[in-house]
């Protein structure tokens, strides 16, 4: 099974000697996981807010790095600015990623989110063209698309799922944001996130959710009569919810 092109993605490979104790001290997730298989992880800012985020794949002696496309200067800028003394290459390169579900091909490795996204491959220029309607597998499982519903400079990781995704360690000790995203955590409970709805009626991304006559959040990716909304949790437990003429419900 060759799978699709994912033809907004890029692959970038961190090298070095001090490449893992680089990223460690960095991103959202534990890099010992690398010995078990592919990471999932973000950058923040100072302030805990989301920046980027990002699939790590252990390649030998470099590690992989597989993000969106209009997301990759930049990350290479903010990557290297951390970089100081430190023993560690930056790059970009020339492989492409191949993307499907079902039985895997040989060398592919699951994507660490869900098992619902299926399994991704690092190569060639291969694979069909995209076929697969990833945004309904998205919004079945509540899975935050960079750019869409993960906007830099706004986004709370623990509002947007991280953990349900494996996007980040509580225990792995100092990365940039961790202070704020540890508070979040264990100081506060959660007010706001997304979530799945069922849509009874027509909705569009950016439409205002309405719970009786208070507004409670918004409306993102919409697919198969389902949507992830952004909502704020007291509000949209205590009334009925609507988004223009649509009745929403929680699913599950």
């Amino acid at each position: 099974m060759t799978g699709e092109r994912a033809e907004d993605r890029s692959v970038l490979a961190i090298g070095g000697p001090d490449r893992l104790h680089f990223l460690q001290g960095l991103i959202t997730s534990d890099v010992a996981g690398l010995e078990a298989g592919p990471v999932y992880a973000a950058l923040l800012t100072p302030q805990g807010k989301y920046l980027v985020d990002f699939l790590l794949i252990p390649d030998g002696a470099r590690i992989l790095l597989d993000v969106k496309s209009d997301h990759a200067p930049d990350l290479i800028k903010r990557l290297s600015l951390y970089k100081l003394r430190a023993d560690v290459t930056i790059e970009r390169t020339d492989l492409h990623v191949t993307r499907g579900l079902g039985d895997p091909p040989a060398g592919a490795v699951a994507d660490p989110r869900d098992p619902a996204l299926g399994w991704r491959a690092y190569g060639p220029a291969e694979g069909a063209a995209p076929e697969i309607d990833w945004d309904r597998i998205r919004v079945a499982h509540c899975i935050p698309e960079t750019g869409i519903e993960l906007v830099p400079g706004e986004t709370f990781i623990l509002e947007a799922g991280f953990e349900r995704l494996g996007g980040v360690d509580h225990r792995k000790g100092c990365y940039v944001g961790q202070e704020v995203t540890a508070r979040m955590k264990h100081k506060t409970e959660l007010r706001k996130g997304f979530v799945t709805v069922d849509v009874d009626g027509a909705v569009a991304p950016g439409d205002e959710v309405m719970a009786g006559d208070k507004p409670a959040g918004r409306i993102f990716t919409v697919a198969d009569g389902q949507a992830i909304a952004y909502l704020r949790f007291d509000r949209a437990r205590a009334a009925e919810l609507t988004a223009g003429d649509a009745r929403l419900d929680w699913a599950g």
